[in-house]
């Protein structure tokens, strides 16, 4: 099951190292630092036909069976992989980026962007995982894809995570040429903890100053009702982990006798609490028997909508969660669709 994820810390997020990130810090194992990937098992690599007949009797001197029958072999070709490399946004570990991209033609525009953010509670969780299969579809589609990775919780407490997400967006915009990047064309997708700081960069400021949409799949996007929901007698496990992670997100425990500055917090990880006219767009995704609700949506979406600002709320029938609801059939076209006419118009 994929799970939310998140980061926080106390330190405030730095300045990207990286001037020009030409170099990539990390390749993938087997790879050539910056170069495509190749020959992957299970990518589909072409592979190569057979020169054995498989009609008709034995090749004569042409080649052709003597019988004069023409066979044929099918010989399946897939599309090449985009380009991949890994920088670092930030000068520690966690805050590392990997960018997925097609080489530009000599008179190519500028092409939109997709930052993905990934799940975890907050607590775990990597940039590449799951999410590699879903980046090279969508570059083979016109986007130009970056997957970050951010401080977890509870080493690093709230709002490094949005601290780190904002530097990612940040390195980018400034390196868009790198990568034939559009910096005023770019959305953000999450899942669960993941589809928390998506919503969280929509709304943050001036949403669009950031972004120009947002695809946030089961995204907690209330951590106090989370907390809440995972202290009923009923909870499921995953419900009550989510309680414990967003205490460890918050470095304190929701309740009467919490200190002010963990109400403020508290307030603060509420993406609500930051909706105003100017947001970003919002495609937001649960599952009926999503261990995170629809109720995490709905609120925000009616929020974002009494501020002029289009949001939709869509379920889908299923115990899924997160980036479980990409093997819906349904669920890539029309987050593509969406990403088109947000990033296309």
């Amino acid at each position: 099951m994929t799970v939310p994820v998140g980061a926080h810390a106390n330190e405030p997020a730095p300045t990207p190292s990286v001037s020009v990130p030409s170099v990539p810090t990390e390749s993938p194992a087997g790879t050539p630092s910056g170069a495509p990937e190749t020959g992957a098992p299970g990518t589909g690599s072409p592979s190569a036909p057979s020169a054995t007949p498989t009609e008709g009797g034995p090749a004569g001197a042409d080649g052709e069976p003597p019988d004069g029958t023409v066979t044929a072999q099918a010989v399946m070709v897939t599309p090449q992989l985009p380009l991949f490399r890994t920088y670092a946004y930030g000068r520690l570990p966690a805050q590392k980026i990997d960018a997925y991209w097609r080489k530009p033609g000599p008179r190519a525009t500028p092409r939109p962007a997709v930052l993905l953010l990934h799940g975890g509670y907050w607590l775990e969780g990597d940039k590449g995982g799951g999410w590699k299969y879903f980046a090279r579809r969508l570059t083979e589609q016109g986007f130009v894809v970056l997957s970050a990775n951010y401080r977890l919780a509870p080493k690093a407490q709230w709002p490094a995570q949005r601290d780190d997400a904002m530097a990612a967006l940040d390195f980018i915009k400034k390196h868009a040429q790198v990568w034939n990047v559009d910096p005023n064309r770019v959305a953000v997708m999450g899942s669960s903890a993941g589809g928390h700081l998506a919503t969280q960069l929509g709304t943050f400021g001036t949403g669009t100053g950031q972004v120009r949409g947002v695809v946030a799949l089961s995204p907690p996007n209330n951590p106090f009702l989370a907390f809440q929901d995972g202290a009923k007698p009923d909870a499921t496990f995953t419900k009550r982990k989510l309680r414990r992670a967003v205490v460890g997100l918050l470095h304190c425990e929701p309740g009467a006798a919490a200190a002010p500055d963990c109400w403020t917090k508290l307030d603060d990880a509420s993406t609500v609490t930051h909706v105003s006219a100017g947001d970003a767009p919002m495609l937001l995704m649960h599952a009926t028997g999503d261990f995170v609700p629809v109720t995490q949506s709905t609120g925000l979406a009616s929020a974002l909508r009494a501020a002029g600002v289009p949001a939709t709320v869509k379920t889908i029938e299923g115990d899924m969660h997160a980036s479980d609801m990409l093997g819906d059939e349904g669920v890539y076209p029309t987050i593509l669709a969406w990403l088109k006419k947000r990033l296309n118009g």
